[in-house]
Formats: structure tokens, sequence, C-alpha cells
């Protein structure tokens, strides 16, 4: 077949044989069958962002670290730097965790190279030496959905002794090899001990596993083991061996806010206790305590309005709130003095503007001005001129010029006695 593109530079390189064909295609890579080495291999390509049907990405990627404290400013800050850093760890999160979860016991693939942000590893083959099914291609019994259930459970204690979640386990991401189940797709993995959405993403793991294996094993329905395994895991007792009932009960212990707020004052009055021991001023409350007027019964004779926080800030505040004199009253927006006398004019205070007199012009006290000229002129009246020979020429009148104008920057004759 032709070999995709992401794939050529695996096979410039010569990680990479020959390509076979597609193997399968998820949310998050496409998936192809390739020769490496004289083996049969599988060679996982990753899509981009854009491209991934993943949703809520933020509850997987909450706590995640890069190894640059650079790259994790840009990263906490959403750059497009930032954005192509979070890209980057998306993919290696995958290798990094294959060999973390090889390292605890897990059954999971082995993986080979990681070039061009192409991962190749191990092919989980069937007992015919083929590409092994998935979990939801095949058919069970009871005693081997109850047997494959036990198996898949023990994995994923042993994924969370090792400090990881898988965060999208399901029938689809399980394939039955030769020797048993094996684990597959981990780029969305969490870290349980700093991601606040780990518990829920557990639950949903083995809820999922159990809902499907269920259709053979009624009595699986009925069990908790994600709850009592997350509890246990809490508690700091939770052990790869560790035997699980599958019951739990929730706890239903309520909170007690009003001792917590209890005890937050009896800090504080030891705070202040201490800064006024050392002659220090109080600390500053968070903010200031918030009292509320009494309501006021409406106009209309209904219900009384809700009540408002009280106003500060000075006797125009308090005018505002209804308990200052009436507007008309007033002198002026905000003052609380006596009314202002009649005014002249928009920011004059001087006499009323028809008792003025005549002014020359507008903000003017003095005598009215003669006639003007012109705009701007304060010489004789326009007509009473020499007739001018143009604006702003002191020459003869234009009719007395000798003959037509030229043209514009042109020093030679006139425009009219140029040839053809």
């Amino acid at each position: 077949m032709r070999v995709p593109e992401a794939l050529e530079p695996l096979v410039d390189q010569g990680v990479i044989d020959e390509v076979v064909r597609p193997l399968m295609s998820g949310k998050e890579a496409q998936v192809y069958l390739v020769m490496a080495r004289g083996e049969a291999r599988v060679a996982k390509v990753y899509k981009e962002a854009t491209q991934r049907s993943f949703k809520n990405r933020a509850d997987y990627t909450e706590g995640r670290k890069v190894r640059g404290s650079r790259e994790q400013r840009a990263l906490e800050k959403g750059s497009r730097y930032g954005r192509e850093q979070e890209e980057s760890a998306w993919r290696n999160k995958e290798v990094d965790c294959i060999y973390q979860l090889r390292a605890a016991g897990v059954t999971v693939p082995e993986p080979f190279d990681f070039v061009e942000g192409v991962l190749v590893m191990e092919l989980i083959a069937d007992a015919e030496g083929g590409p092994a099914p998935r979990l939801v291609d095949i058919e069970l019994n009871h005693d081997e959905a109850l047997a494959m259930f036990q198996g898949l459970l023990r994995e994923v204690v042993r994924m969370l002794c090792a400090g990881v979640v898988h965060g999208d386990l399901s029938d689809f991401n399980v394939l039955i090899g030769k020797n048993g189940p094996v684990i597959i797709d981990f780029p969305q993995v969490v870290d349980p001990a700093v991601n606040n959405s780990a518990r829920k993403l557990l639950v949903r793991d083995v809820d999922n596993l159990t809902r499907f294996l269920g259709r053979w094993a009624p009595e699986l329905n009925k069990t908790r083991y994600g709850q009592e395994m997350w509890a246990l895991y809490e508690k700091g007792e939770l052990e790869p061996d560790t035997h699980l009932t599958g019951k739990f009960k929730s706890s239903e212990h309520k909170a007690d806010v009003s001792s917590l707020l209890a005890e937050i004052d009896e800090l504080e009055r030891e705070s202040r206790a201490r800064r006024a021991a050392l002659g220090l001023p109080p600390p500053r409350p968070a903010r200031a305590p918030v009292q509320l007027e009494p309501a006021k019964p409406s106009r209309g004779g209904g219900a009384p309005k809700a009540p408002r926080p009280a106003a500060g800030g000075g006797e125009g505040a308090r005018a505002r709130e209804g308990g200052g004199p009436p507007r008309e009253d007033r002198g002026g927006r905000g003052s609380d003095g006596p009314p202002r006398e009649p005014r002249g004019g928009r920011g004059f205070d001087g006499p009323p503007r028809e008792d003025r007199g005549e002014r020359g012009g507008r903000g003017s006290d003095g005598p009215p001005r003669e006639p003007r000229g012109g705009r701007g002129f304060d010489g004789p009246p326009r007509e009473q001129r020499e007739d001018r020979g143009g604006r702003g020429f002191d020459g003869p009148p234009r009719g007395d010029r000798g003959g037509p104008r030229r043209g514009p920057g042109q020093d030679g004759p006139p425009q009219d006695n140029f040839d053809a």
C-alpha cells in the first residue's frame, strides 16, 4: 500500500521496512500494521488536536507537568507555544506511561521506537498469530465473563497502585491476546495524586467493564468495586494483591460548617492577640462586613422591597439613599449646602445674561466690538478695500495681468501659446 505521509520519515530512517495495511482507527490515533526488523508490529500515528474526538480534555490534562520551567509557564498561560508543548506532552504521555506500567507488572504492549511522534510497538496477536480482537468483538459465557472481569480488575488495581488511572477504559480498549487480556491506549491517563477528576474517571472505568461483562454475569451489576478501590487508595491501604469484595457503603457523615467557621474565628482572634502583644495594628479583614438596612414598604402597598446594603461615604451618599433633602432643595448634585442663586449662564457666576449689556463676542465682558471687515480681520470692511489681485496677493487686479495663467509649476510661455 501507499506509505502514509506520517510514516514516510520512519521508512526513510529504516525504522519501518514496510507498511502492510491500516489496522484500526480510534478517537486519538490511527494504527497501521507494519513490518520492522523482520517482525510484524504496529505503528500508532496520533491525530491532530482538531481531529480528535475527546471531550472534556481539561479533566485529563489537569496536573500534568512538562520538564522545563519555560514550557510549564507557556502551558499554564495557554499561548501558542504552550499549546504546542501540550500537544507534544499528550503524545509523549503514552510512551512514558507504558514503561511505568510495565515496571509495575501491568500487561501492556511493549514499545520499541518513538520517532517523529509515531509510536512503534508490539503487535498483540491471537492464538493463530493474527492481530488480537478487542473485548467488544468476542462472545463469552458466564464463567469466562467472571474470570475476565477478575483479571481486568486486578490490572486496574496495579495501575492505581502505580499512580495511574486509565481514564478511558472500556471493552474497546482491551485486546484479547493468546495469553489473556491486554490494556491499550494511554495518552489520556491521569495521576490520582494531583488530578481532582481521578476518582470519577476510575469509577467510570470500572463501571464500563462491569456493565459490559455483566451481560453474561448479571451479579456483577450489583457490585461497587470502583468506589471500594478508591476508598482504600485514599486511606493508603490499597495493595496490588488486596482482596476486594465489591461492597461499599457511602459515608453519611455531614460536614459541620458551623464548627469550621467557629474554628476560623478563633484563629483570627489569636492572630489579633499576638499582633496586639507586639504593638502591631490589627490585621485588615478580608472584606468589610455587609450590613443590611430594614426593608422599605413599597408605594403601591404591596410586599416590601428586599433589604439593600447600607450606604456609606458622606452626606451625599446618605442623600442618595433617601436620608437627605429633596433634590429640588439642594444646591447642586451631591451637595448638602443651600441652593445657589440664579446664574447668568453656563459656567458663569456674574449677573444674568440679559443684564450684561451688549457683548462683543463669546466669553467677553468688555464693550461691543466695531463691525469687522471679514473673518478674523480687524481692518476696514471688505468692500472698502482696494481691488486686490487675489487671495493673499497684493499686486494688480487679476484682470490687469498680462495674459492667461500658466499651468501649475510651469515657468514657460502661457499654455495657449504652445504648438499642438
